[in-house]
């Protein structure tokens, strides 16, 4: 799913403007990702935190030019689900694997 279907489903749900959904939903991921940029996390209740995730300095192998090579210390964007979401999503893991085993009888 790409940002703009989501913009057409919350169209189609709510009958508000493309254009101000549109809106809505960029000035969402702005205010996401800003809040990560400055090292803040962003709660969504029922959903998940959004966290920057300190990733610690190491050494990585290039292989084919069979050097090492110094990866430092930096943050990447992690989401961490809530319980409730973890759950449900257990839950269609196992109906969508069933779905899966009859289809490929």
């Amino acid at each position: 799913m790409r940002k703009i279907d989501i913009v057409n489903n919350v169209v189609d749900k709510t009958g508000i403007s493309k254009s101000d959904v549109l809106v809505t939903v960029e000035t969402l991921l702005l205010e996401i990702k800003n809040n990560l940029l400055n090292g803040d996390s962003i709660f969504l209740r029922g959903f998940g935190t959004f966290l920057p995730k300190k990733r610690a300095a190491k050494l990585a192998r290039n292989i084919t030019k069979n050097t090492t090579v110094k990866i430092a210390e930096h943050y990447i964007p992690f989401l961490k689900p809530a319980k409730s979401f973890n759950k449900q999503m257990k839950k269609c893991t196992a109906e969508i694997n069933k779905k899966l085993k009859k289809t490929n009888k």
